[in-house]
């Protein structure tokens, strides 16, 4: 091999790792701290989360509750267009907790706070 394939081949493998990496960061695929089943359920059962599927944002904020993500009370708003409508919805994901609208991907700590979570 001449260097010129030596050097295209290190410069190439350099941009793949630190794609990989930024990919990894931006999408949340390493999650850590995902809620226990009992954080997830009380705040399932306090608040209303509605999404859509294929939305990046809302697939983010499930991948912040990992398996328990199913403990949570959430409204597809491609399935159930009349209910977001209703609900006053304009973009997703949104939290609707105690009456008042949080837009965008909520942490779960935030989520905690809002919905008064008991230890």
């Amino acid at each position: 091999m001449n260097n010129k394939v030596i050097t295209i081949t290190v410069v190439m493998f350099v941009l793949i790792l630190a794609g990989s990496i930024i990919y990894a960061r931006t999408t949340g695929a390493v999650v850590k701290d995902i809620p226990s089943e009992a954080e997830a359920r009380w705040i399932g059962e306090h608040s209303v989360l509605y999404a859509q599927a294929g939305c990046s944002h809302c697939i983010e904020q499930e991948k912040l509750f990992g398996d328990n993500y199913k403990y949570l009370t959430v409204v597809d708003c491609l399935e159930d267009i009349q209910a977001c409508i209703l609900a006053g919805i304009e973009g997703t994901p949104t939290w609707i907790i105690n009456g008042e609208k949080y837009v965008g991907v909520q942490s779960i700590e935030k989520l905690k706070e809002l919905t008064d979570y008991q230890e």
